[in-house]
């Protein structure tokens, strides 16, 4: 599908430019196709769907006795939904309006996981009311509010554990020790709630596949200290992780798929519980090319490195590249020319605004204003980080097409 009305919604690294990403079947590169033929206005996001199928089902084979949640966070494009829906997925949502979404997509309630740990009573009360019964908690006041208005409901408590090795770890905003989220599972049951499992998330872009260990063991401990109590936990959340590939190479899927097989046989032995997994980034990273146009190249005041200012930046896209955390891999319009050190920067009026200086990336020294750089692997997290219009910036459009489909 081509759809041009967009849905708005110094460290050593290798980096700089990449080659065209292939389909492996022989075809041209749809993204690249769409952008070459239909040149849109940029900067904007193009999602390759044929590649969110393939991934999904590459992920459903691998874990085939899990639930599969697509966290819609990452990437809440309609089509991308839609296309989930359609492979049997379930979703993770965050709130009231990622709900109204997966519903409007085809989704049924009974997919829906409310797996925020931190919503309104009111947005409780109303997932209910559309038939969600899944909820996500790790506090009394949360979970006291889903008995009250989502009763009888299904919910798991989330624990903190150890998040070493994500690239972008989520501090201690979320989740509760072990003995914590015992303590509300079977608080949970005295009021009418089914306390059905244990969640917890590793960090996103995990690149040690062994940190799923951390989480399981917590999740044992919690599942013995409630059968202990008269409590039976049934489901253990894996949450998500999974990475997508970026500057820094990232361990195979098959990689994770047997650390976690390893964690659940060490913690559970033959009481494997059941599964749910909550990917995002790695099922629609992949799957995107952000196209951006160079506004302008000028030369440093220490004569070292050449700034590149790019029309895309860490409010209309990129709030990834804080802290220089995800590190994509471009493509340029220049590619194969001799390249050099750059610095690479957002459009606003913003002194933060600046992608990567600590990182390094090398670009084509022939490069300049109006030339184009995509950022490879960008599916995810960037059109729904993009802000509303910071210094009147539009946020990032999104547009569709699809690799299985003759151009």
């Amino acid at each position: 599908m081509t759809d041009l009305s967009a849905t708005t919604g110094v460290t050593d690294r290798p980096s700089g430019t990449a080659q065209e990403p292939g389909r492996g079947n022989g075809n041209p590169d749809p993204i690249r196709r769409f952008l070459d033929q239909q040149n849109p206005e940029t900067p904007c996001l193009v999602m390759d769907l044929a590649q969110v199928r393939d991934r999904y089902r590459q992920l459903r084979s691998a874990l085939p006795d899990a639930r599969i949640c697509y966290a819609v966070k990452a990437n809440p494009t309609p089509e991308v939904v839609g296309e989930l829906v359609a492979e049997g997925a379930s979703f993770d949502v965050a709130s009231p309006g990622e709900i109204e979404l997966c519903l409007a997509k085809g989704a049924a309630p009974e997919s829906i996981s409310y797996g925020n740990t931190i919503k309104k009573r009111r947005d409780i009360a109303r997932a209910h009311e559309q038939g969600v019964r899944l909820f996500a908690t790790d506090s009394h006041a949360d979970l006291t509010n889903i008995a009250e208005v989502a009763p009888g409901s299904q919910v798991f408590c989330r624990v903190l554990v150890d998040n070493t090795g994500s690239k972008t770890p989520f501090g201690r905003k979320f989740g509760c020790a072990p003995q914590r989220a015992a303590d509300l599972l079977v608080r949970a049951a005295e009021l009418g709630l089914d306390p059905c499992g244990v969640s917890f998330h590793i960090g996103s872009q995990q690149l040690d596949p062994a940190a799923y260990r951390h989480g399981v063991d917590a999740a044992a401990v919690v599942f013995a200290d409630c059968a202990a109590r008269g409590v039976r936990p049934r489901m253990v959340n894996l949450g998500g992780g999974l990475p997508a590939g970026y500057t820094e190479t990232a361990p195979p899927l098959a990689d994770y798929v047997t650390a976690i097989e390893q964690a659940l046989e060490h913690a559970f032995g033959p009481q494997r519980p059941e599964l749910l997994i909550e990917p995002g980034r790695f099922l629609v990273g992949d799957a995107g090319v952000l196209r951006s146009e160079v506004v302008l190249v000028t030369d440093s005041c220490d004569g070292q490195r050449r700034w590149v200012y790019l029309d895309i930046g860490r409010y209309n896209g990129l709030a990834e590249t804080e802290g220089e955390a995800i590190t994509y891999r471009l493509r340029t319009s220049r590619d194969g020319d001799q390249e050099g050190p750059v610095v690479l920067a957002g459009p606003t009026c913003d002194g933060d605004d600046v992608l990567y200086q600590r990182t390094r990336y090398e670009l084509p020294r022939t490069l300049r204003g109006g030339d184009w750089v995509d950022l490879l692997a960008a599916g995810a997290y960037t059109a729904s980080y993009s802000s509303v219009g910071f210094n009147g910036f539009t946020p990032l459009p999104t547009y569709c097409v699809d690799g299985d489909q003759r151009p």
